[in-house]
């Protein structure tokens, strides 16, 4: 009994120092502020403050990026609990990554497989899960996460023979798998790892076990397919250009050796990576495709000397990347194909592995064993200090693009959106500067054209804007914001009836836009419209009624 109550208590003690150590390391992102894509999450999302918002996150198309109605409630409650203090979110943020931590420790013990404190502490503390951490958009992420791993806890109470009561935790794990769904799509790939942890544990895969799995596999379908075909009809990956089989086969096979390294070698993290240049013609492309099979081969036939660990660890690495290595057309691959969140569950893998086996050596090690742990809180340190400095970059949206640029200084993107933050200044002519250098690297970039418009507007060059605006527009028609920039740029050369024209484009593309709809009463008062004007005025003021 007393060995029981003393084991009880180290295992507190552990959770405790993982959960303190995870929050001092973020404590640099702890007041960060509203980043990227933050806007239309948080900051200017109507679903989040609209009387009717709560039934427009569930049964409506109104989400302005996938359909995450878990993960809009919450932001929304948290609209509620904090407003707009972004310090809020950011504690939730690393509040659900610590728990997701502990649940990892947890899944380990009980699938037996050793060094779990040790994995959890490196999925915890390692800076490539800065990015999901100290986003507060990617607070999806870390939700799906919460709920993914309670999924798999639940489904390994209920394959447990021994457990009594086992309907619950299926119906458990059914829950937690419809929660992770509509946390973020990318939790489709929950099924496998739910068939991985019954293969692990010896259970035998057949016709009756699969038939369980089946309803997991309906949700991850439907879930998964209604993204697949938001990402093409509403976030615009059907204008992007297409890539081939061949194509899409060697940007996967590239990416599961990036992020590999990255794992067991965190260094030059960015907030965008370069996007490759893909050359099917190129033997050297290759490379990683022909690794990548020698070393599944390997795995296979040294699974006899390995045990299925080895096998489990990498499967659910590639089974929870899949989506995101390219067979399946995202919109951010317009800019990079890879980014460090896109592997917060995928690591788990790699980094139980690496733990396992050491923890096994270690444990050979005998009256030295000391010495390898000691190495391994000198590897913790090291992470510590590495997402210390990490979780600075988050701190607010100049730091995070100054940053960008720094370590990739051909980063088009990353210019254009210092840009914004230096026109929003007031710093004009540096914004100018920015955009510049984003159409130099990139002159086919819409979103630089008209905000280089709308910057040389302010400084009186009316024919410049226009003429930037209306290639823009040639790149992208359906843009809301060349529409409005194009339109104010009218409005100066006294073309009423053309700016109206374009503000009701804008409208029409995005009902919520408050700017768009008082530019559009003021040029309908210009007109002397004043009923019509008087309620585009009032859409403006409330712009969570515009549907």
């Amino acid at each position: 009994m007393h060995r029981k109550h003393s084991s009880s208590a180290k295992i507190f003690l552990a959770a405790i120092a993982l959960s303190a150590a995870t929050f001092l390391v973020y404590r640099p992102a702890w007041h960060g502020g509203f980043l990227w894509d933050d806007d239309r999450y948080v900051t200017h999302n109507p679903l989040l403050t609209a009387p009717d918002g709560l039934g427009r996150i569930w049964f409506s198309l109104d989400a302005p990026s996938q359909y995450f109605p878990l993960t809009y409630t919450v932001l929304r409650f948290g609209q509620l609990l904090w407003a707009l203090n972004p310090t809020g979110y950011h504690f939730l943020s690393i509040s659900l990554h610590v728990c997701n931590a502990l649940l990892v420790w947890r899944i380990l013990v009980r699938l037996n497989i050793p060094g779990g404190w040790l994995a959890a502490a490196i999925f915890a503390l390692h800076p490539i899960q800065v990015e999901s951490v100290a986003w507060i958009s990617e607070l999806k992420n870390v939700l799906m996460g919460f709920c993914f791993l309670w999924a798999l806890i639940a489904w390994i109470e209920y394959v447990d023979a021994a457990r009594p009561r086992r309907r619950i935790f299926y119906l458990a794990a059914l829950l937690f798998c419809s929660m992770a769904l509509f946390a973020k799509a990318t939790a489709c790939t929950l099924p496998a790892a739910l068939i991985l942890i019954l293969w692990l544990k010896g259970k035998p895969i057949g016709g009756r076990e699969l038939l369980k799995v089946f309803p997991f596999v309906v949700l991850a379908l439907g879930v998964g397919l209604l993204a697949i075909w938001w990402e093409k009809y509403h976030q615009g990956t059907r204008v992007l250009v297409a890539l081939g089989p061949i194509e899409r086969l060697l940007i996967a096979s590239r990416a599961v050796w990036f992020y590999l390294s990255k794992i067991f070698w965190p260094s030059d993290l960015t907030f965008i990576y370069p996007r490759w240049q893909v050359d099917v013609t190129n033997p050297l492309a290759y490379l990683g495709l022909i690794a990548a099979l020698a070393a599944a081969a390997v795995i296979y036939y040294g699974r006899r000397w390995f045990g299925r660990g080895v096998e489990v660890a990498f499967l659910f690495f590639l089974a929870t990347l899949s989506p995101l290595l390219g067979f399946i057309m995202l919109y951010t691959f317009r800019y990079s194909f890879v980014a460090d969140h896109y592997q917060y569950l995928a690591c788990i893998g790699p980094i139980a592995l690496a733990s396992a086996s050491f923890a096994t050596f270690v444990g050979r090690m005998g009256k030295v064993r000391w010495m390898g742990w000691t190495g391994a809180c000198g590897i913790l340190v090291c992470l510590c200090l590495l997402t210390s400095r990490q979780s600075s970059t988050y701190r607010d949206i100049e730091t995070l693009w100054r940053t960008t640029i720094e370590k990739d200084p051909r980063s088009w993107m990353a210019y254009n959106n210092l840009g914004v933050v230096q026109f929003d200044k007031g710093e004009i002519d540096d914004a100018i500067k920015k955009y510049k250098q984003s159409l130099e690297l990139h002159p086919d970039y819409p979103e630089a054209l008209y905000n280089l418009g709308s910057a040389v507007l302010q400084k009186g060059d009316v024919d410049k804007a226009i003429d930037l605006c209306g290639r823009a527009l040639k790149l992208q028609p359906t843009d809301a914001d060349a529409h409005v920039v194009l339109g104010n740029a009218l409005m100066l050369k006294d073309d009423v009836d053309g700016a109206i024209n374009h503000y009701r484009q804008a409208v029409r593309l995005r009902p919520n836009d408050p700017n768009a709809h008082h530019n559009l009463g003021v040029a309908l008062q210009q007109q002397g419209k004043k009923e019509e004007a008087a309620r585009e005025m009032e859409k403006a003021a409330r712009p969570d009624q515009n549907r």
